[in-house]
């Protein structure tokens, strides 16, 4: 028997008792989006997950394979009679049994799917104000770089950034650098460099990272650069965008006094839906 919000029922009743995801965190995912029966960036989120369950020693099913990835999502996405676009999750979890050591590594997954109103990508918003989260840090590791079921500094610094009427925070490593955003990966443009922080200051390996880093390789006079970038650095720039694979590219507006920008953010979104017509 258990206790669930003050009743006593029997513990069968009640999946979560088993869950090492919802116990310990246990768990990585990843969030696709799905366009006209197709899921964008299939290989690189893939092989995003599959890294990331090494990294946490998961043992991958023999029968787990891209096409079985494919197939399991885009069966999930059409029960559901979602239209031209729709967004869903994928969250791999240890198996139940042990205490923080688990009795094995095989694993579930749970798939979930909801439905998106567009297609292509697009500037959702005009306006989008951020700052710095200061209250905890994000550490310079590879756990920190792959999408694990333990999001506990997006929760309190999206509460923080919802309580300052933000729309967003930069989150910053234990060196006190700028490694990304609550809900993606962050790039800063000055003056004909494309900066992004590098994988090992803690951010994300992101898949919409990853063809931004692509696209703007081939802009004539931009380079691109992946280093440190200190809070500094944000008062210096020219623009500064936020990217993920369900919203794309967000331009950032405004930076406590300093406003910014929207021109090689507005480019680049260009040049991505561009790729996604012609794929």
């Amino acid at each position: 028997m258990i206790n669930f919000n003050g009743s006593i029922v029997s513990q069968d009743t009640n999946v979560l008792t088993h869950n090492r995801a919802f116990l310990y965190g246990d768990g990585v995912f990843e969030t696709v989006k799905i366009v006209n029966n197709k899921i964008l960036f299939l290989e690189d989120h893939y092989f995003r997950l599959m890294a990331s369950m090494r990294v946490v020693r998961m043992e991958i099913p023999m029968n787990f394979t891209m096409e079985y990835f494919e197939q399991q999502i885009l069966l999930t996405s059409s029960e559901n009679n979602f239209g031209k676009s729709s967004r869903a999750r994928i969250t791999v979890y240890r198996n139940d049994g042990g205490y923080y050591l688990p009795q094995n590594n095989t694993v579930s997954f749970i798939i979930h799917t909801s439905v998106l109103d567009n297609s292509l990508y697009f500037i959702e918003k005009e306006h989008y104000e951020v700052d710095l989260y200061k209250d905890f840090y994000i550490t310079k590791q590879l756990l920190s770089s792959i999408k694990t079921t333990n999001k506990i500094i997006n929760i309190t610094g999206s509460i923080f950034a919802d309580e300052n009427s933000l729309d967003n925070c930069l989150l910053l490593n234990d060196s006190k650098n700028v490694v990304e955003a609550l809900q993606g990966n962050v790039f800063m443009v000055l003056g004909n460099k494309l900066i992004t922080p590098p994988i090992s200051e803690g951010c994300l390996n992101g898949i919409m990272r990853k063809q931004i880093l692509v696209l703007a390789k081939k802009i004539e006079g931009l380079e691109v650069l992946e280093e440190i970038i200190s809070p500094f650095d944000l008062q210096k720039a020219d623009e500064l965008f936020v990217t993920n694979v369900i919203k794309g590219i967000q331009p950032i507006t405004k930076y406590r006094k300093k406003s910014f920008v929207i021109n090689r953010a507005t480019q680049l979104l260009g040049k991505l839906n561009e790729m996604i017509s012609a794929s």
